[in-house]
């Protein structure tokens, strides 16, 4: 109860905080089932806040997905909780726009370095081609 009072966990993620700890695997299973049937985990609820928390850190899909895979979230959780998250073409031309500022870059040189943040970022391909091309917002 403890881990969980700081924050939301996966349920494979705070079953292997307490098989760190030394408890019998059993043991685990049983309060991992009664802490579900409780409402108190839950895996949707941990990946809908996962998104959200690194999304306003200004993470793109494709690193929250894979960060979600590898603490165990089921795949059909993690696309549910990234098609809930925000709108990712939007967020991923702010976080470029933060970044580098208002205007579109000109050359191949910059658009190949922002476009290579972006994907570090985690947004996808397609995310990044409207980010770096023209903004329809700004008066170039």
């Amino acid at each position: 109860m403890a881990l969980l009072a700081r924050r939301d966990f996966g349920s494979r993620e705070l079953g292997q905080r307490l098989r760190e700890r030394g408890y019998d695997a059993t043991v685990i299973a049983a309060l991992l089932a009664s802490l579900e049937e409780r409402g108190l985990l839950d895996d949707a609820r941990f990946a809908g806040h996962f998104v959200a928390y690194r999304a306003g850190r200004g993470q793109g899909p494709t690193r929250i997905g894979r960060e979600l895979a590898d603490l165990g979230v089921a795949s059909a959780v993690i696309d549910e909780a990234l098609a809930a998250g925000p709108d990712w073409q939007a967020l991923a031309r702010e976080v470029r726009r933060r970044r580098f500022g208002a205007v579109a870059p000109a050359d191949w040189a910059e658009k190949s370095r922002q476009s290579r943040f972006l994907q570090y970022r985690g947004f996808s391909n397609d995310h990044i081609r409207l980010a770096v091309g023209p903004d329809p917002d700004v008066d170039s």
